[in-house]
């Protein structure tokens, strides 16, 4: 039996790069090498391919690698155009050892290669350090990335995690070295999670064309409604190792969330949709993001989160306000700008200021201390 499955598939530039990336894409956390089956991992991915999906996520942590080399597999088995399809994955836990860690030149040159041995690929479209390093010098981060494009290893690079002023170090050290900056952020972004993509995100793109994906827009699970009456034995969050997810949807804040799906739940019900659509669709009709990520561990469900496009239109203004006036936590415009690595908050601009300075002092130093070469 074939399933009906809704397409319409939009395609955006990622941020101001060239990429054409369609409005969602499709992950392999946790499901692949992991909750599915590599038979109904192949199913998932075809299914997305069929349906316009061109971007597929993946990273060299996902079920240790696992995600990879199913990835990998099925890619070589379906034999799809490369230039047809965008394959990105992310550094920074490849291993126990401490040198197979974090965002070094020496883990960022190895991981890389490593995950494209087990995606059998000659190149990723897209690596993503997947997750700020304060040990790791920001410089080094930069050129070894610079690198590994220059290699033919990926096309692009980007963050995942990282702060708008981590990203806007980047982004000043890259111009300062000639070197070259990334292209998207990858945030996570849903109802319950919005400052980041809808506050900070914007100004990245309009000042330095910082693109966004964002991921987990059905909460892992949480949006879904499906843990309005406990933890179902089935889903993530009975899996092990995701304590963290239980004591989440369990807590009192997890509660309230609950109280406010079932609100919510009476405008996806007049829509003619599921809680799932209309929290995905919620996100897709944000014009900032570039895309969004599903994952999904049936075809079924794939299905169902695809269809969600025909939705975004059926949120006009008046439907946003009122899911607006339910969730009651829209972000405020403020000095929300945070750097790990100083004390203080500034604005963007007062930043870049400082860090070209502090690059103009870097550069006279190494006038008396030699580089080594990219």
């Amino acid at each position: 039996m074939t399933l009906k499955c809704f397409s319409d598939q939009l395609m955006t530039n990622l941020g101001k790069s060239g990429l054409r990336v369609s409005n969602i894409g499709f992950g392999t956390w946790v499901t692949f090498g992991g909750q599915v089956t590599e038979e109904v991992a192949e199913e998932l991915l075809t299914v997305a391919y069929d349906r316009g999906i061109n971007f597929f996520d993946t990273a060299e942590v996902y079920s240790g690698g696992k995600a990879e080399v199913v990835l990998g597999k099925i890619l070589k088995k379906k034999q799809w155009r490369r230039s047809s399809y965008i394959i990105s994955t992310k550094i920074y836990w490849g291993g126990k050892a401490e040198t197979e860690k974090g965002l070094s030149r020496k883990h960022i040159l190895e991981g890389i290669q490593a995950s494209l041995s087990r995606l059998q690929l000659e190149y990723v479209d897209i690596v993503f350090a997947n997750k700020a390093d304060s040990h790791v010098p920001m410089e080094e981060i930069v050129r070894a990335m610079t690198f590994v494009i220059n290699q033919g290893w990926a096309m692009y690079w980007g963050t995942s995690r990282w702060s708008t002023m981590e990203i806007m170090e980047a982004y000043s050290v890259a111009r300062q070295f000639n070197l070259i900056p990334p292209v998207a952020e990858q945030a996570e972004y849903h109802y319950f999670q919005r400052e980041k993509v809808e506050l900070q995100m914007p100004e990245m793109y309009h000042k330095i064309g910082v693109g966004t994906i964002t991921w987990s827009p059905l909460a892992c699970g949480i949006l879904t409604g499906k843990y309005d009456d406990g933890i179902p034995i089935y889903s993530r969050a009975a899996l092990k190792g995701y304590n963290w997810l239980r004591e989440r949807i369990l807590s009192e804040e997890g509660r309230r969330q609950q109280a406010k799906l079932r609100d919510i739940a009476v405008i996806a019900d007049q829509l003619g949709c599921s809680l799932a659509q209309l929290a995905i669709a919620w996100c897709v009709r944000n014009e900032n993001i570039s895309q969004v990520l599903l994952g999904a561990s049936t075809v079924e469900q794939l299905c169902e989160d695809i269809q969600a496009l025909q939705y975004v239109p059926k949120l006009t203004g008046a439907v946003m306000e009122e899911i607006e006036r339910i969730l009651g936590n829209k972000p405020l415009v403020r000095d929300y700008y945070s750097v790990s690595r100083r004390p203080s908050a500034r604005s963007v601009s007062t930043v870049s200021t400082e860090l070209r300075g502090s690059l103009r002092g870097s550069r006279r130093n190494s006038a008396r201390t030699p580089k080594s070469p990219c």
